[in-house]
């Protein structure tokens, strides 16, 4: 769902760009061609590694099976919440690659190195800005490599991985207090359909529409998403 989009969007940009109408050399065409399907083909590792999708994604995923329904809602739907959630916050971000280095790429004004380079930084400063110095100083240790001496010098190989390892552990932190009240909801109907000598009746059949009434009395999805938007920094 992820590649039909962005391709369309890319061909979009490359058919009204001026540098599409003007006359080019072969050679130009070969290479900003082949560019753009190298970007089509890592972009999907990029939403998953390098974005906000990560967290949110396992948050919606982990609120899924809070409520004992594995498949409610579809993966699909989990899925394209979560990326257009992290469309709406990497919108700053984006717009800078965009302006910065797509769009000089297409029109002919940057190389393939500079414009690798021009959409790496607003990546860079995103994930440097919501990863622990911790994170990054284990990948360097694990990897045997010299600490860099400023932010800056974090090499995008080493920050990626420090940026996940910390997306997975804010994920888990918030899912943990997510599942709380929901654990809590299935011990206190455990305890009492124990107590009535129901215990042929399974928890979960009375506990499912109690949790699903809290959660919608008190907005829940609209609260789990205004804490994972206010938890990016």
């Amino acid at each position: 769902m992820i590649r039909p989009l962005v391709l369309g969007l890319l061909a979009a940009a490359l058919l009204a760009s001026p540098a599409h109408a003007a006359v080019a050399p072969v050679e130009t065409e070969i290479t900003r061609t082949a560019m753009l399907l190298t970007l089509l083909a890592i972009i999907p590792a990029l939403i998953v590694s390098a974005t906000s999708f990560l967290r949110i994604v396992i948050v919606l995923a982990m609120v899924r099976h809070a409520f004992g329904m594995p498949q409610t809602p579809p993966n699909v739907v989990l899925t394209s919440l979560a990326l257009f959630m992290s469309a709406f916050l990497m919108g700053p971000t984006l717009d800078r690659v965009n302006n910065e280095a797509l769009q000089p790429f297409l029109e002919g004004r940057a190389g393939v190195q500079e414009t690798l380079d021009r959409g790496a930084d607003p990546l860079r400063v995103f994930m440097l800005r919501n990863t622990r110095e911790q994170d990054i100083e284990m990948v360097y240790r694990i990897s045997r490599a010299p600490l860099p001496a400023s932010a800056e010098e974090v090499a995008m190989l080493k920050l990626i991985p420090a940026f996940m390892l910390n997306e997975l552990r804010v994920a888990f932190t918030i899912g943990f207090v997510i599942l709380l009240p929901f654990l809590l909801i299935d011990l206190v109907v455990a305890s009492i359909l124990l107590s009535l000598g129901m215990m042929m009746v399974p928890p979960a059949t009375i506990a499912l529409p109690i949790k699903v009434l809290m959660f919608v009395l008190i907005d829940g999805w609209g609260l789990v998403l205004e804490g994972l938007l206010g938890s990016f920094a």
